[in-house]
C-alpha cells in the first residue's frame, strides 16, 4: 500500500488542484490530440443513462455498453448502434480490450471497485460515480493504479464542477472566516430504504435481468422483487453506502477542499436510530476528529442524515450552531453545511456546495458570499471548469487534472468510508484511525471493514 499523509497530499494538491498537479496524460493507443476517445460503459440505466450521453457530447464514441438488465441496455443500444452490448463487463473488456481508451462505471456501489480495477490494469482512463467504492481498501487501490498508470480519472459527484463551490473553497483558504474550529454537514437522504430487515423467501428473478451478475462480488442471496433492483439496494450493506455514502460525496467534497482536511485521528457513531445487521439506520450523527493541520488548530466534523419526513425525527445540529440560519430562512434547509471559523460562518444551501453565505461576528444574518464585502477582494485562484465531463475528456488527451480526479476522490472516499465504519459498528464506540496505514491501533473491527470478502471470481487482481 502506497502511503499518502496529509501533509503530503495538501503538499501536491492545495486542494485547489493546479495545472501543475500532474503531468496530463495522453490516449495510451498514441492517436493524436484530435482523435476521437473510444469508450465502453458499465451500468447504463438510471444514473449511467446520463453518464453515457453526457461523456458522448464531450466528443467520445461509445463502442460498448454493458448493464445486467436487458430494459436499459436495450433502450442504449437503440441510441448507439453501432455500439457492441454485454451483460458481463469482465467479457466486454476481455473483447474490447485495446479498441477501447476509456470507461464509465455507473453500476450499484458494490461492483465500482472491481470493475474499476479491472479496466485500470488495462490503461483504460476511468469515469467512475459516486461513491468512488464500497471498501477503503478498493479506493486506495484505484488512487495507486491511476498514479502508477498515469490514468486521467473522475468521480461521478458533478457538484465538483460548479463555480461556487471552487469560490467556496477561496473565501475560506483566504482567511475570511478566520481558523476553522467545526464542520457540521447534514442530508435529507435516505430516501430509498434501509432500517429494514432482509425478507424471507425468494422471488422469481425477471427475464431481462442477470441476478448473478447482478450480485457481482457480493455474497450470493436470493432476489427479491422491488427489494434490491432497481435503485433500492442504496441502504443495504452488502450493496450501497446508505446515506453517508451516497451523498457525503457531494456534501462534504467542497469542506473537504476548503479546510485541508485528510484523515481524521478519531471517529464515532454518536446517535442512531434502531441498528439492523444488512442495512443502514434511517438516521444518524457520526463525529470526526482532525489534527491540527496548516497553521490551523485540530477541527471536529459532524454528519446528519435522516429525511425530515421520515418515521424517524431526523438528527440535526443543534439550536446554538443553527439560531441564525433559522431565523434568517425561518427553517432549517434540508440539506446545508456550515463551517464555523473564528472570525465567523459559512453556510451553504444545499448537497452541492454550489452557493455560499457568510455571516461574519457582530453581524445578525447572513450574506451571499459574492455580496460580502469580506469576499470582494479575494483572488480567483482555481481554474474554472468547462463541465464536469469535458474536464475528464480534456485530461484524457493531455489537458489539465480533473477537479476530482482521484488523488482527491479516492482520499475524500476513503473519509466518508470511516463514517460508514462507524455506523457498521455501532453507536457509542470510537476508534482511532491510522490513516497512511488504513487501520484502527484500538479497534479490530474497524480494521477488518477495510476489506470484504469477495465471492469467488471477483476479487480484484493487483
Amino acid at each position: 500500500m502506497t502511503q499518502l499523509t496529509r501533509r503530503s497530499f495538501i503538499g501536491k494538491t492545495g486542494i485547489g488542484l493546479t495545472s501543475a498537479l500532474f503531468a496530463g496524460p495522453a490516449i495510451l493507443r498514441g492517436q493524436n490530440l484530435n482523435s476521437r476517445i473510444h469508450l465502453a460503459c458499465i451500468g447504463v440505466g438510471g444514473k449511467g443513462e446520463s453518464d453515457v450521453m453526457e461523456n458522448s457530447g464531450c466528443g467520445m464514441d461509445v463502442v460498448g455498453l454493458c448493464d445486467v438488465d436487458d430494459n436499459p441496455l436495450r433502450k442504449m443500444a437503440e441510441r448507439f448502434p453501432g455500439a457492441k452490448t454485454y451483460k458481463d463487463f469482465r467479457k466486454m473488456l476481455d473483447e474490447l480490450g485495446k479498441s477501447i481508451d476509456a470507461v464509465t462505471v455507473s453500476t450499484p456501489d458494490h461492483v465500482h471497485g472491481v470493475a474499476s480495477i479491472m479496466a485500470m490494469n488495462m490503461g483504460k482512463h476511468i469515469y467512475c460515480q459516486k461513491p468512488l467504492t464500497q471498501t477503503m481498501w478498493e479506493s486506495r487501490m484505484m488512487r495507486n493504479l491511476a498514479r502508477e498508470k498515469k490514468l486521467a480519472t473522475q468521480m461521478g459527484n458533478q457538484g465538483s464542477a460548479a463555480s461556487g463551490l471552487r469560490r467556496a473553497v477561496e473565501i475560506v483558504h483566504a482567511g475570511v472566516i478566520g481558523k476553522p474550529l467545526e464542520l457540521h454537514v447534514w442530508s435529507n437522504r435516505p430516501i430509498w430504504p434501509q432500517g429494514l430487515n432482509r425478507p424471507e423467501g425468494s422471488d422469481p428473478v425477471p427475464t431481462e435481468l442477470d441476478w448473478d451478475l447482478w450480485l457481482g462480488p457480493a455474497t450470493a442471496r436470493p432476489f427479491k422483487k422491488d427489494v434490491y433492483h432497481t435503485f433500492k439496494w442504496r441502504g443495504w450493506k452488502d450493496f450501497g453506502t446508505g446515506a453517508l455514502g451516497d451523498m457525503a460525496c457531494h456534501g462534504v467534497n467542497m469542506p473537504f477542499r476548503a479546510l485541508k482536511l485528510g484523515y481524521p485521528t478519531r471517529i464515532e457513531c454518536e446517535e442512531t436510530s434502531q441498528a439492523f445487521a444488512e442495512t443502514y439506520p434511517l438516521t444518524s450523527r457520526v463525529r470526526f476528529e482532525f489534527p491540527a493541520r496548516e497553521g490551523w488548530p485540530a477541527l471536529k466534523f459532524w454528519w446528519y442524515d435522516g429525511a425530515p419526513d421520515g418515521a424517524v425525527a431526523p438528527l440535526r445540529p443543534n439550536e446554538d450552531i443553527t439560531r441564525e440560519l433559522v431565523e434568517w430562512r425561518k427553517k432549517l434547509p434540508a440539506s446545508g453545511c456550515i463551517i464555523i471559523g473564528d472570525k465567523g460562518k459559512l453556510f451553504s444551501a444545499d448537497d452541492y456546495g454550489a452557493s455560499s453565505h457568510i455571516m461574519l461576528q457582530g453581524e445578525k444574518t447572513f450574506t451571499p458570499a459574492e455580496r460580502h464585502d469580506a469576499c470582494k477582494g479575494v483572488a480567483e485562484s482555481i481554474p474554472r471548469s468547462p463541465g464536469h465531463q469535458q474536464e475528464w475528456a480534456n485530461m484524457i488527451k493531455g489537458g489539465a487534472p480533473a477537479y476530482s480526479n482521484f488523488e482527491i476522490a479516492a482520499y475524500l472516499n476513503e473519509i466518508i468510508l470511516l463514517g460508514c465504519t462507524a455506523q457498521k459498528i455501532g453507536k457509542g464506540q470510537p476508534f482511532d484511525w491510522d490513516g497512511p496505514n488504513m487501520k484502527s491501533p484500538n479497534l479490530a473491527a474497524a480494521t477488518a471493514l477495510v476489506k470484504r470478502d469477495y465471492r469467488e471470481g471477483w476479487a480484484p487482481k493487483i
